[in-house]
């Protein structure tokens, strides 16, 4: 009888050990069954946005035709991620059930392929739906119906494919609007990519100043919030024949003055200290000042606010690759040096 009670405890401690053992080596991603969100947003690090491309009216329309060898020479100079803005609207029927353009569907295809062929985080936007601004009520649903598309369309890529819902709410689209559309659209996404980093950010342009506005929801923390950035303006934008008034400011300069720095800081800071109270990580989408400011105040602008952005726990992505803020030039395929430099640091 001894020596069975001995047999029962040793054979219960050895399966007791085991449980242990195998406890110890299940992985966190186990019991997650996805990457932290925190950790996706630090793998976008340092980005650049493909603009004017696929959200000009036609790709081409705005003088950007995207090319295979891009996405190699943004990886090769130490990029870690790329925006794709896409005007979606554009190629949808006006209609129910909003039907995408297949061939235009194929071409965003295509550049996901580009950038996972090249090991580039990439995210998927909503860009340029000014009628969505102008009249939320009346594009609500068509929204809603673009993102039934685009969502089951990528559900089966890896969590290197991240989504934004909307470029720059503003206009009648206001902040409480915003707070009450974006969460439907989210439901919408989740049907089909529960696990998927998606990206919202708040009202008034995706401005810091309309964060404490945002209302996100407590349940879903697969969530990365945006900020964009062009502050001041009059450097940032200076002649940019969209910008009413801008010819006046031509000539403005950024010296990285103390009072200049301060601003950048005391903006940023505002937005980390939102983030820390809310638990949320932070994703500077848009950056950058115009090809008519002089190059030196944009390389000093430039650097500060990518070294701020880094100071902070914010990944970024610069406006953008090869048009008016470009720092590539398409015309020489070459890096605009001191724009390159400023960014990466090489």
């Amino acid at each position: 009888m001894k020596t069975a009670r001995i047999l029962r405890s040793a054979f219960a401690l050895t399966v007791l050990l085991a449980s242990l053992c195998a406890a110890a080596e299940k992985p966190a991603a186990a019991v997650t069954s996805a990457p932290d969100i925190f950790a996706i947003n630090k793998r976008l690090g340092r980005g650049i946005n493909l603009g004017n491309a696929l959200d000009a009216p036609t790709e081409g329309a705005w003088g950007v035709t995207l090319k295979a060898d891009y996405f190699k020479a943004i990886k090769a100079a130490g990029f870690d991620s790329v925006r794709l803005p896409i005007k979606w609207s554009a190629h949808a029927q006006t209609n129910a059930p909003f039907t995408i353009d297949a061939k235009f569907a194929e071409r965003v295809d295509w550049a996901i392929d580009q950038a996972l062929a090249n090991q580039l985080s990439i995210i998927v936007n909503v860009h340029h739906y000014g009628e969505m601004d102008a009249s939320p009520d009346g594009h609500e649903t068509r929204l809603h119906g673009l993102w039934s598309q685009i969502a089951p369309r990528y559900k089966d890529r890896p969590s290197s494919v991240i989504f934004e819902l909307l470029n720059e709410p503003h206009d009648k689209l206001t902040e409480a609007k915003w707070n009450s559309i974006f969460p439907k659209l989210l439901a919408t996404v989740r049907k089909t990519n529960p696990t998927r980093a998606v990206i919202v950010g708040p009202g008034k342009w995706n401005s810091i100043g309309a964060l404490p506005k945002l209302e996100l929801p407590a349940n879903d923390r697969r969530l990365i919030v945006t900020i964009h950035y062009y502050s001041p303006f009059e450097f940032t934008h200076q002649n940019a024949p969209w910008a009413k008034g801008s010819a006046k400011w031509k000539g403005r300069t950024w010296t990285a003055s103390d009072a200049e720095r301060a601003a950048v800081s005391k903006s940023f800071e505002e937005a980390a200290a939102w983030a820390k109270t809310n638990n949320r990580p932070v994703f500077l989408g848009e950056f950058g000042a115009y090809q008519e400011a002089d190059m030196e105040s944009r390389v000093r602008w430039t650097r500060f606010v990518t070294r701020e952005a880094e100071r902070l726990g914010f990944s970024w992505s610069y406006w953008e690759f090869c048009s008016g803020f470009g720092a590539y030039d398409p015309k020489t395929d070459t890096w605009r040096a001191p724009l390159k430099a400023a960014l990466i640091g090489r």
